[in-house]
């Protein structure tokens, strides 16, 4: 996903127009006041019923009263870009997928809408929890910034808790020692790369998952325990996806383990495709609108 700083530029774009509006408002508008004073002072014996006198009175007005252009633009945006700014750092904001590393469940070009309190009130830019609300749960969707990419948003589901043994061996998963059932639901040999389709449940969560027939390089073995603050994130794809079953290998050997998602770098809940959209010059789709399960 987008590695653009939105949420520093959006913050920015806020405090520069309030601070104008601010500016304006304690020192830039006496002296206006001041001048729009002295036109009616000018005027007071005018007779407005003649339409000239009128109208030299009106421009005279406008030219004491006119706000610099800076000014003017600033107070115009500031309470949009307020607004924007407060929807999207606490209530929800959107996201566009790129990859399809999440597919069957999302797709390149799925539009969707990500909840930003679910898992805790944070701070814009900063991303600090403020005020704690809920955890992620295993099988829920989140966006987040990864350990190896910390500018870069990516969306996985979330497989491992604090505290969870997770271990993927031949396309199996296993959770603290207890296999995850899995349903095919489809199996796709005429693709490129032959797969199937499954239906996985952890939790309260019930998804489908692309599964090739043999298992690529992060599906074949691996073995984890999730530490403290942290939660271990697959994609849907299994075999298309880079995820925590992989970032340790930008780990240099010296560094902290890179495999897990910290608490800190949760940015929410994503629960809702609203458009499809492949390209600039396509039509955009509603009919994969609804809730990401």
């Amino acid at each position: 996903m987008s590695s653009i700083n939105l949420p520093l530029i959006l913050t920015l774009a806020v405090f520069v127009t309030g601070l104008v509006w601010l500016y304006d408002s304690l020192v830039l508008a006496k002296p206006r006041k001041q001048k729009l004073d002295a036109v009616d002072k000018q005027f007071e014996r005018a007779n407005l019923a003649d339409k000239h006198q009128k109208e030299a009175y009106q421009q005279a007005l406008e030219a004491a009263g006119k706000e610099p252009v800076w000014v003017e633009y600033s107070k115009s945006f500031f309470p949009v870009l307020a607004l924007v700014f407060v929807l999207r750092s606490f209530i929800a904001e959107p996201f566009q997928i790129p990859s399809g590393s999440m597919e069957p469940t999302l797709e390149v070009g799925d539009f969707i809408v990500v909840n930003k309190f679910t898992y805790g009130i944070r701070l814009p830019v900063l991303n600090n929890e403020v005020i704690p609300v809920n955890k992620p749960e295993r099988g829920e969707v989140m966006v987040f910034f990864p350990p190896h990419q910390p500018e870069t948003y990516f969306i996985k589901r979330v497989i491992g808790l604090p505290g969870d043994t997770v271990s993927y061996i031949d396309h199996q998963l296993t959770i603290n020692g207890e296999p995850v059932e899995e349903e095919v639901v489809e199996v796709n040999r005429s693709s490129r790369y032959p797969y199937r389709v499954v239906q996985e449940t952890l939790g309260d969560n019930t998804y489908t998952v692309r599964k090739h027939l043999e298992p690529g390089r992060y599906s074949q073995y691996g073995s984890w325990v999730v530490p403290e603050g942290h939660y271990f994130m697959m994609g849907d794809n299994r075999d298309g996806s880079h995820d925590s079953r992989g970032w340790n290998e930008f780990n240099s050997g010296n560094g902290p383990d890179l495999s897990f998602v910290s608490e800190d770098a949760i940015v929410g809940k994503a629960f809702a495709i609203w458009m499809h959209w492949d390209s600039l010059f396509s039509v955009p789709s509603f009919e994969r609108a609804g809730a990401i399960h």
